[in-house]
């Protein structure tokens, strides 16, 4: 990609050199191997008859001596003089009415040249910028796309699509894909159809014409991709839908046509495209008039996929982690049949993901990968790689032969809670972002019904001074309304500390309140949680699918609605701030407890917490 940018900008310096020769070839010659002297000493040799011949152009003056002189050297520091038999010299301003006289009294050689450019020169000039324009456009387009001088606009229209051959079978199999058995059996179906294609037709069976694998960043959709690749043995075309789209109209659209008129050619093939919502976007959400170009190129797509002429042996693979935003017809049966969800890892499949990124790096023999398995809930497997690579880069950091389980567990407090900051706290911010976090810790270890308490700690890490970690035993699908009540009052607990003790509030609740405001207008308007509400939903705390945040929405209920929803989320709040304050005014001594041991140990495990509060380490 350099070379290409670069290469215009080399090719136009060339030029400019190329003319700065040419120029001083037809318009700065100088006499060879003469000298310059002064329009004095001209005048010497000329009154000693020693001068043979002139040519004058404009002010200046070329000329040729009857006998050689000696001038000074041009080397600096050296008083070595030079015999020449040619001089230049310049006429002075004033003019002098004696020249031509004593040059015919000398019977001096004379000839005078025009000072006009020559025709040839001055046509030169004049297109020689327009080379230089058309030049660099040339190696432009040439360079874009890599194709020959004929076909600059065409290459526009190139997909640009990485291909890979039966003899480029990718190393990535489906052996590398831990977990998602689901979403793999369903991916080998069409291998299979692609390998054997008899076996599924003669019982009148079709493949699927497209695949869209749903899931959010980071759960492999891409990895599967390439599995597929090279699983399959057919030519495997990827290209991301950004490709797609180019500042010229059309362009989209010519792509689109060459990537599937290659793919025909090569049948049977596979086309991945990646991030789909780049051009699958439904048409009429207005941005953009009709004629948008992502439109154009969404319109062909369609037709590509099942228009008149519809492809044979082609499957269309695509990811996509927005399928609420995707056109309607994009996803009927015919185009994208078959809709395979890639959703988060549970334990179970976290534990074979870290053991597929742990092939290659030396496990110290006490390591539990199903330990750190079940304290990373919520995890994808791009953030389990990550987790791993931290660790990799601690354990070198510290010139430890192997990974052990230290390493993988500040990792994880790294990628969870963000990297250790060192910075400047006083005795007082120490004390207040203490009792908040034993705020937190405590509602949280008192109240029945809540996440563990794994790690609390008073060390900045992230945005944050200090952070109360809890982790669920066992991944959740489903959330009741105590447990989500239980939440809230444990976000609220480090406010609520805060103006127990201290009697008196800080911005350090902001986060916290941001969440419980975002929380509690969920549980009434999507969730059905409040008593007065009901049963009802309303589109208030949606991200908008097409502007992704909560603008340009369109209110489908009245103001009187809309000021009872603001009361029962006030309402729920407020019931949360209840729960919180009931807990740390009944358990002052133990809060007093907590924050007195954050300010002297600074990080505190669940164990440590528990030890602390006098309370069984299985609560």
């Amino acid at each position: 990609m350099g070379q290409s940018v670069w290469k215009p900008f080399l090719w136009v310096f060339v030029l400019i050199i190329a003319f700065n020769l040419l120029y001083g070839y037809f318009v700065r010659q100088t006499a060879e191997g003469g000298g310059t002297i002064s329009y004095s000493r001209f005048k010497d040799e000329l009154a000693a008859d020693n001068i043979k011949q002139i040519t004058i152009k404009g002010n200046g003056i070329r000329g040729e001596f009857r006998k050689k002189v000696q001038l000074p050297g041009t080397v600096p520091g050296q008083s070595a003089v030079r015999e020449v038999t040619k001089f230049t010299t310049v006429k002075p301003v004033i003019e002098d009415p004696t020249l031509m006289s004593d040059l015919q009294a000398r019977k001096v050689d004379v000839t005078a040249v025009t000072t006009e450019t020559s025709p040839l020169l001055s046509g030169f000039l004049y297109i020689l910028p327009w080379i230089l324009i058309l030049g660099v456009w040339w190696f432009a387009m040439r360079g874009m796309r890599g194709q020959g001088p004929g076909a600059m606009m065409g290459g526009f229209s190139k997909s640009g699509a990485q291909m890979y051959t039966p003899g480029e079978k990718s190393n990535v199999t489906f052996d590398d894909v831990a977990g998602m058995e689901n979403a793999k059996l369903e991916l080998r179906e069409i291998v299979d159809y692609l390998q054997d294609p008899k076996k599924f037709q003669q019982i009148g069976g079709k493949v699927p014409k497209g695949v869209l694998l749903v899931g959010p960043p980071g759960t492999g959709k891409t990895l599967l991709a390439r599995a597929v690749a090279g699983e399959s043995g057919v030519t495997f075309l990827s290209i991301s839908a950004s490709q797609f789209i180019e500042m010229f109209v059309g362009v989209g659209a010519g792509r689109v046509r060459d990537l599937f008129a290659t793919a025909k050619k090569s049948a049977p093939s596979i086309i991945f495209i990646d991030e789909l919502d780049a051009v699958g976007r439904s048409r009429g959400a207005g941005l953009g008039g009709g004629h948008d170009e992502r439109e154009q190129t969404l319109n062909q797509l369609l037709s590509e996929m099942d228009g008149f002429d519809p492809h044979v042996e082609v499957i269309v693979m695509a990811a996509t982690n927005r399928p609420d935003v995707l056109d309607a017809a994009l996803l009927r049966p015919g185009r994208f049949d078959r809709h395979v969800v890639i959703d988060r890892p549970d334990w179970r499949d976290r534990e074979k993901i870290l053991q597929v990124h742990t092939r290659k790096i030396p496990i110290d023999k006490d390591v539990s990968l199903a330990v750190i398995a079940r304290g990373t809930p919520g995890m994808t497997g791009a953030d389990l790689e990550n987790l791993v690579n931290e660790a990799a880069i601690l354990a070198a950091r510290e010139n430890s032969t192997m990974v052990t389980m230290s390493h993988l567990e500040r990792a994880k407090d790294k990628v969870l809670m963000g990297g250790e900051r060192k910075m400047y706290i006083t005795e007082r911010e120490k004390r207040i972002t203490a009792y908040h976090e034993a705020g937190h810790t405590l509602v949280a270890k008192l109240l029945p019904g809540t996440d563990p308490v794994h790690k609390v700690t008073i060390i900045p890490r992230g945005q944050a001074l200090g952070v109360t970690q809890q982790l669920p035993e066992d991944d959740r699908y489903h959330y009741s309304k105590t447990y989500l009540l239980n939440r809230l009052s444990v976000a609220l607990g480090g406010r609520v500390a805060e103006r127990t003790v201290f009697s008196d509030l800080s911005t350090g609740a902001q986060n916290d309140l941001k969440m419980v405001n975002d929380l509690a207008e969920k549980m009434v308007c999507q969730w059905g949680m409040s008593e007065k509400i009901g049963a009802m939903t309303f589109s208030r705390g949606e991200e908008h699918p097409f502007l992704g945040r909560k603008l340009a929405e369109e209110k489908t209920f009245s103001e009187q609605m809309a000021w009872l929803i603001d009361q029962e989320i006030a309402a729920v709040i407020k019931e949360a701030e209840t729960i919180a304050e009931g807990i740390i005014a009944g358990n002052r001594e133990k809060l007093d407890i907590l924050a007195d041991a954050l300010i002297e140990e600074e990080t505190l495990d669940g164990r440590r917490v528990d030890q602390l509060l006098g309370l069984p380490e299985s609560q």
